[in-house]
């Protein structure tokens, strides 16, 4: 494939614009772009590099006449059109593990954060009080730890949390239950997995069959006060009613890192990350430095193989729409 022109329409490490221009591809670097200018500027590329602050909508992806890839930097890919693209012969690639052990760490911190009800116990020490028998927590050992997405971050999380003592279960529709207890995970059907649960995180991409995959049924099935991580994708997990359960007590608390509209604006949104027993995030999963420049270089190392250019460079690991991939190869 002849890639010659790249555009980086959202902020990289440079290590992905270094790479890319080591390998003779032209880069440009045109940040957070207004739709219009976008759809005026794609026309020049071959490739364009995104996050996930850029829309790759249908209607940009129709004006990139010579596009042939849409790379994100990072795991979700629910900021481009994936049929629009593959209609096109378009190429759609990102980097599912550059930030598996960064989103790792972070969904370890929310779930020991939750035990221990850290941030509103620092926050009232920082105002002058002493609550230490308001903010009593609780163990992690011997609890249990419900898993959504047995992926590389969901696997990372389940290693790490059984150090603390958890016993792990999940559920994962493509992997096997035999593939689930190589890293000690007991392989649950998804109905079987609320009533057990004292704490659940998820691990899946943001698709119409997972949006609002957590809403008052499910929360009316969990065992009352479990508590729920998400540093997935905001839209999983109804606010709404995740909002209603914690009022009601049903839901013990929960750690939010991802929410339906970033930055949030809507009404139950903002009432959500003001609620007491919610600790809130402004989306920090993949915000390492290690997972930005794993990313950068990811993405970059793709395109390069797809040039067939070079010997060190020749795996394509992220393709999303397999089918196109395909066709380039015929």
């Amino acid at each position: 494939m002849e890639i010659k022109n790249v555009l980086v329409a959202d902020a990289v490490d440079a290590a992905c614009v270094d790479l890319l221009k080591k390998h003779s591809i032209n880069v440009t670097c045109k940040y957070k772009l207004p739709k219009n200018e976008l759809i005026s500027e794609i026309k020049n590329y071959d490739a364009l590099i995104v996050r996930s602050d850029t829309k790759v909508t249908a209607d940009v992806i129709e004006a990139g006449k010579n596009l042939k890839v849409i790379g994100r930097a990072g795991a979700g890919v629910d900021n481009i059109d994936i049929n629009a693209a593959t209609a096109k012969n378009i190429l759609v690639l990102n980097t599912p593990g550059g930030n598996a052990i960064s989103a790792c760490e972070l969904t370890c911190s929310l779930i020991t954060t939750l035990a221990r009800n850290v941030v509103p116990a620092a926050a009232s020490l920082k105002a002058g009080r002493w609550d230490r028998k308001l903010y009593s927590g609780h163990e992690l050992y011997g609890k249990t730890l419900g898993i959504l997405g047995l992926g590389r971050i969901g696997r990372e999380v389940a290693l790490r949390m059984q150090a603390w003592g958890m016993r792990t279960i999940g559920y994962d529709p493509i992997v096997t239950a035999e593939e689930a207890r190589k890293f000690n995970v007991e392989s649950l059907q998804f109905e079987e997995i609320w009533p057990q649960v004292d704490y659940l995180t998820i691990h899946t991409p943001l698709i119409p069959a997972t949006r609002n995959l957590i809403s008052e049924p499910v929360f009316n099935k969990l065992k009352k006060g479990a508590k729920i991580v998400n540093v997935a994708r905001g839209g999983i997990i109804n606010e709404a009613d995740l909002l209603k359960a914690l009022q009601s007590g049903q839901c013990g608390g929960a750690a939010i890192d991802v929410f339906e509209e970033e930055p949030p604006k809507k009404s139950i949104t903002l009432e959500l990350i003001q609620h007491e027993k919610v600790v809130a995030t402004p989306h920090l999963g993949a915000s390492t430095t290690e997972a930005q420049i794993r990313v950068a270089v990811e993405i970059s190392e793709q395109i390069i193989a797809l040039t067939g250019k070079s010997k060190e460079y020749t795996s394509v690991q992220g393709v999303v729409n397999h089918s196109v991939l395909e066709k380039v190869r015929k």
